[in-house]
């Protein structure tokens, strides 16, 4: 999966969150309610919706995964948003499988998990 689509109703404020705190840069803005973000291998929309309520009765997204290179990256990442004033989820914990994550919220309420997963990251 290279491509997520959002709905969200602050777009400035989501896309601050993913550019300037996740690191995503903006790749198209076709208009002032939509713009693509990329990190190099995937691509992420955000869609601005008027009524975000209304938006939300559809299709539910549980959370979006944001690959890490690193075990100890997890942990620099969790602090970085913590200090950042990002909404927290979860704290940094390692999985059955070797892998190290934590859940944060983006400025919508989208939940965004940060992984290192071996299989992928190595």
């Amino acid at each position: 999966m290279r491509h997520v689509a959002l709905n969200v109703s602050d777009l400035e404020a989501c896309e601050r969150f993913y550019v300037e705190l996740l690191g995503m840069a903006v790749e198209w803005r076709p208009d002032a309610d939509n713009v693509y973000l990329t990190s190099g291998n995937d691509n992420l929309a955000l869609h601005r919706v008027v009524d975000f309520n209304a938006a939300a009765t559809g299709q539910r997204l549980d959370h979006l995964g944001v690959f890490i290179a690193s075990k100890a990256q997890v942990d620099d990442w969790y602090e970085f948003l913590k200090g950042s004033g990002v909404v927290i989820k979860a704290v940094p914990r390692t999985h059955r499988d070797g892998a190290r994550s934590f859940y944060c919220a983006d400025p919508q309420g989208t939940v965004v998990q940060l992984i290192y997963h071996p299989p992928i990251a190595d």
